[in-house]
């Protein structure tokens, strides 16, 4: 994959300073950090993301772990009505360069992550410049139907569809229909569904 930097007009929202570094290296475009879970307490950096959201939208590129997850929840109930764009790492297993020892769930933060992986889910997500956004395939009555919300074993087949796509395991049901919509076809979905139904 190309060296370039990618073009990204929407804000950035990641975790810490070393996600910043690492995307800074990757893209041209407005980084911000929530400084973890300080963005909890910090109501001026708040209100500058929710007039983003409200003003075009955001971009939520947070770590795929519990912390990650938290974060992307917060941001989502503070932001209201505003447009969020869900960008997601999947879960690969490993320890930063600059830690002694792998965070409390082992797998690598945005940080760790490596660049091509990065470019990837920024092209897949369609929010590079003068990109087009795709169009709704799937709904919440589809993924009911295909067994993935409602039922006895849902959160587990969403778990297998979730590794199918390299998304982290702890996707909820409507971010999935998010992700699925933003970054694939019905074609690969169904290919995936039966090979998970068929383990």
């Amino acid at each position: 994959m190309s060296d370039c930097k990618i073009h990204v007009n929407l804000p950035i929202i990641v975790e810490g300073k070393y996600d910043k570094i690492k995307l800074e290296s990757l893209v041209d475009g407005l980084i911000i950090t929530t400084d973890g879970f300080r963005i909890y307490k910090d109501e001026e950096k708040l209100s500058l993301i929710r007039a983003f959201a409200d003003n075009g939208g955001i971009i939520v590129l947070t770590d795929s772990d519990g912390a990650g997850f938290q974060i992307r929840n917060h941001l989502k109930s503070c932001i209201g009505g505003g447009k969020i764009i869900n960008i997601y790492i999947p879960d690969i297993f490993g320890k930063e360069k600059r830690k002694e020892k792998p965070s409390k769930e082992g797998k690598l933060g945005v940080e760790g992550i490596d660049a091509d992986i990065l470019r990837k889910a920024f092209l897949d997500a369609g929010v590079l410049s003068g990109s087009e956004p795709r169009e709704q395939w799937l709904t919440k009555a589809d993924l009911f139907d295909d067994g993935l919300v409602g039922g006895a074993n849902s959160g587990e087949l969403r778990k297998k569809l979730a590794s199918e796509f390299s998304l982290p395991e702890r996707i909820s049901a409507n971010a999935l229909l998010e992700v699925l919509n933003r970054l694939y076809d019905k074609e690969s979905y169904e290919k995936a569904l039966t090979k998970i139904k068929g383990e």
